[in-house]
């Protein structure tokens, strides 16, 4: 597993497979320009000649207004690509996931979302 960014608050890591994605913990960055290092990672990725990829929230226990923003312009850019599939895996019991998560398929109605049950 690489890490991309790490806190003492959150952590993003790319597993060895090179296709998961998890995001875990608090993101409360100031603005969609802070979470540019992750973009970039992400957008790099994108470009090795992925089939498809996973983001995995199902740790991800808040994310503000401006990672949300982050994480709609990402599943458009994916969209944009035309032939990466995406997976999003979030958990219903995180109140904002089963919320928040739902609008990114209107963004990209391919996008297949698979939101766990709450425990």
């Amino acid at each position: 597993m690489k890490t991309i960014q790490a806190t003492n608050k959150y952590k993003v890591c790319i597993d060895d497979d090179g296709q998961t994605i998890r995001f875990e913990g608090t993101f409360r960055m100031g603005g969609v320009e802070e979470y540019g290092p992750i973009q970039a990672e992400l957008e790099t990725l994108l470009e090795s000649g992925l089939k498809s990829i996973i983001l995995d929230l199902t740790r991800l226990e808040f994310l503000n207004s401006s990672g949300i923003s982050f994480l709609a312009k990402f599943v458009i850019l994916v969209r944009k690509k035309g032939h990466i599939g995406i997976t999003v895996i979030g958990s219903m019991s995180i109140p904002w996931q089963g919320k928040s998560l739902p609008n990114l398929q209107k963004l990209f109605p391919a996008l297949k979302l698979v939101l766990q049950p709450a425990a």
